[in-house]
């Protein structure tokens, strides 16, 4: 379809998003509308129709409007040749179902047990952490339990970390600072017996660090770190990380509600990934697998690399209104960094 046409009832010339399609009367009120909604290469979009949309939750909702309301045949293509988990549409049957079989996963079978004896417990899986620095990425996961009068105050229990291969690096029970007042049994299975021989805060603190370091407790973090309300994790770990490392599943634009609101990772995983979790307490073993699985999902888009720049907001306004709606597109940029990106240059 042309970027722009002419109304027949009054002839005024309309200016059309060539990304998200909605028409404006005049050209500044397209360039104020592409200034503020990042439109690029790496915005989710119909497989269809290639409508972008500012996260695929906004992508599931498009596909969901009958066809006749959009004018369009998305809805009816979708349901016949589109996953419903990574919302890509094929060609050919034979190739949606191929592609199912490998998009569909199933739950990670349980982690090892820990050795048996206390000596032996809550340690670093040795040929993990020594190659840590040929690691890319690493997926954390924290269980708290409840400190205080009322319990509602949260501290570490329980710690695991997992590589790209779903290998455990450290899987750790926590000895409490303060007393507990609240296992939370039904969510973390934890008892008071199995934070008796934990590790203490501060050695699970060190051990993280220098996982992330590369074995080099120095700060400089050598590894992205996955996983799923980040910041929860570091403030109980007392964790500082460099922000550019972060991969957070909880706070990645394309994987929010439409309305920008983080997701649970239970959602997340069911509509991303084909599998339930969280059925009854959790598994932070589980977890760490779902949010590294969800980050690789993201990460191994094929988006192909925007133009070089800043932006629209780097150009003058006058300069703006002279380009075309497709020029406009090809200059702008994403809000957020594609995960894509972590596969061609390091972040």
């Amino acid at each position: 379809m042309d970027s722009q046409f002419i109304s027949s009832g009054d002839h005024r010339i309309r200016h059309r998003c060539v990304a998200c399609y909605k028409m404006f009367n005049r050209r500044e009120h397209l360039v104020e509308h592409m200034k503020v909604s990042y439109h690029s290469v790496h915005q989710p979009r119909c497989g269809v129709c290639l409508k972008h949309c500012k996260s695929f939750e906004s992508v599931r909702e498009h596909l969901n409007v009958p066809d006749h309301l959009f004018k369009g045949n998305c809805k009816t293509i979708f349901s016949e040749r589109g996953c419903s988990l990574c919302l890509q549409v094929f060609e050919e049957a034979a190739a949606l179902a191929e592609h199912i079989n490998k998009c569909h996963l199933s739950p990670p079978p349980p982690p090892p047990p820990p050795p048996a004896t206390s000596t032996q417990r809550n340690q670093v899986n040795p040929s993990r952490s020594h190659g840590a620095s040929r690691l890319k990425a690493v997926s954390i996961d924290c269980e708290m339990v409840g400190i205080g009068i009322d319990g509602s105050t949260d501290q570490c229990a329980f710690v695991c970390l997992v590589d790209e291969d779903e290998n455990v690096i450290l899987s750790t029970h926590v000895k409490p600072l303060n007393p507990v007042t609240d296992y939370r049994h039904e969510v973390t299975g934890l008892t008071p017996a199995d934070l008796k021989d934990g590790m203490s805060l501060q050695d699970v603190r060190e051990k993280v660090l220098a996982i992330l370091c590369g074995g080099h407790n120095d700060g400089a973090g050598k590894l992205l770190l996955v996983g799923h309300d980040l910041r929860h994790d570091m403030t109980c770990l007392n964790l500082q990380y460099p922000s550019h490392l972060l991969r957070d599943t909880a706070k990645y634009v394309p994987l929010m509600k439409t309305n920008l609101v983080s997701q649970s990772l239970r959602y997340l995983t069911k509509s991303y990934l084909g599998y339930k979790i969280q059925c009854g307490k959790h598994e932070p073993y589980e977890d760490c697998v779902s949010a590294m699985r969800l980050y690789k999902r993201m990460r191994d888009q094929e988006h192909g690399l925007s133009e070089e720049g800043n932006g629209l907001n780097s150009w003058k306004q006058s300069d703006l209104e002279k380009m075309k709606p497709e020029e406009l597109y090809k200059n702008s940029k994403s809000e957020y960094r594609c995960w894509c990106l972590d596969r061609l240059s390091n972040p």
